[in-house]
């Protein structure tokens, strides 16, 4: 589920609730008062925004929680833009950018520059940069405040505060609905009306999305997260996020392709996060250019999850030994650059454990999803029987792995004992490349 919403935890499954982000907006009225958020499926450890995992503790679910989300929450937005918005990218690296309050009005400044560095030059004048980091403290510090005034006065059918942590930059919370615990991964971000210039070449290529969503759907808007490059200043540099572009583009894939991807994120998420090498983000960016690379109708077959799962395999350790994977909609940015040739080789040997006997490691990841699944029917059977639904006690999850597509891997293994059979590679067609960055093939 992803979806943009005007009040988050209002009517939160049914309950008629005063707006947490509204509260916030009126302690000292920084946030925008017609604010438009963007709620995804999934929390920021799953992958379905670009940010930094290192820095985010570790929850299990089932353990901790039942569901959990991403709440992008616009602190500034810049709206109707005709041509490319240009950023602020003299200082960053590619992907990054600095935000200067000069393209906002004095009344802004006024609010924010509180939650800025700031720059003198030599004529005299001086410069508010939005500061990630700063955003995010204010952000945490006034959130906090509001749920504390929240317990204070409990309300009938408020959700219970569960736990309020600050990761980085993001705000996790964990609310208590019914039986059932929500996680909301709560992200402070600039929202863009328009395109970036620097990613408008990207246009200009074809992609496995023309003819079935139009244009403006995909470049409805972008967003700068509060997340810095590898040599980058933390306090200053924001990193761009197609998060809205992403939801549409998903409406594309294949449900065969989408299997394999959430089998293969089942697999690694744990087993190459430390040391900080590969994200699920990586993996979602890889599937993005193995749709513009096949056949529309060899990735709509439904019987070949298992292929593309030993593919996605086999490029992930492609891109870990070349130290290379293109950003989707920037494919100049390499994401993996940074990485250190010990990183590397000890995560390449990790993927060629799975590579040999992917069925077992999927049977395992299978396994720590029926754990969770138990945990949550438990604690949902002591407590109330006035629940809401969650993904694991209707039926289980379509998305998660199961034991047929294990099956299916251990008999692909077995009958092509030493091929690589790549998602990226048409098997009728061997030759083609894997990447285009601008005009070169890699």
């Amino acid at each position: 589920m992803e979806m943009q919403c005007n009040s988050v935890l209002t009517s939160l499954h049914g309950h008629q609730t005063p707006t947490l982000k509204g509260m916030v907006q009126k302690l000292d009225q920084k946030l925008p008062v017609a604010n438009e958020y963007l709620l995804l499926s999934g929390g920021v450890r799953e992958g379905v925004v670009d940010l930094d995992l290192d820095e985010l503790n570790v929850y299990a679910r089932g353990t901790d929680y039942d569901m959990d989300f991403t709440l992008l929450v616009p602190a500034l937005k810049l709206h109707d833009r005709n041509q490319p918005v240009t950023l602020d990218m003299r200082h960053s690296a590619l992907c990054h950018s600095w935000l200067s309050l000069r393209l906002f009005d004095e009344g802004t400044i006024s609010k924010w520059k509180d939650c800025c560095t700031i720059v003198d030059h030599i004529n005299g004048a001086t410069n508010y940069f939005f500061s990630p980091t700063k955003v995010a403290d204010w952000f945490h510090d006034s959130i906090s405040i509001v749920l504390s005034e929240i317990q204070k006065k409990p309300q009938r059918g408020m959700p219970k505060v569960e736990k309020v942590e600050k990761n980085g930059t993001i705000i996790s919370i964990i609310l208590g609905v019914g039986s059932s615990r929500m996680l909301y991964d709560i992200v402070p971000v600039v929202s863009f009306k328009g395109w970036p210039a620097v990613a408008q070449s990207w246009l200009m290529e074809n992609h496995f999305w023309d003819g079935k969503i139009t244009e403006e759907e995909v470049i409805s808007g972008f967003y700068l997260v509060p997340a810095c490059s590898y040599k980058g200043k933390k306090d200053n540099e924001w990193r761009l996020s197609f998060a809205r572009s992403e939801v549409q583009l998903k409406k594309c894939i294949s449900s065969s392709l989408m299997q394999a991807y959430q089998a293969c994120k089942a697999i690694i998420i744990k087993l190459l996060s430390r040391p900080k090498a590969i994200s699920p983000y990586h993996l979602r960016s890889m599937m993005l250019w193995a749709c513009d690379r096949l056949p529309a109708n060899y990735l709509a077959q439904e019987d070949y999850a298992a292929h593309f799962l030993l593919g996605l395999i086999d490029d992930l350790q492609h891109c870990l030994v070349n130290k290379m994977c293109p950003n989707y909609f920037i494919p100049q940015c390499n994401m993996l650059e940074h990485l250190s040739e010990e990183t590397v080789m000890l995560h390449a040997r990790k993927l060629s454990s799975v590579r040999s006997d992917p069925a077992e490691h999927l049977r395992t990841a299978i396994e720590h999803v029926k754990a969770a699944n138990r945990l949550t029917l438990e604690l949902q059977r002591r407590g109330s029987t006035t629940s809401i639904p969650s993904p694991q006690s209707d039926g289980g999850d379509p998305n998660q792995p199961d034991d047929r597509l294990a099956k299916k891997l251990q008999q692909l293994v077995t009958e092509n004992p030493g091929k690589s059979i790549s998602v990226f590679i048409n098997p009728d067609d061997v030759t083609r490349p894997h990447f285009r960055i601008d005009d070169k093939f890699f």
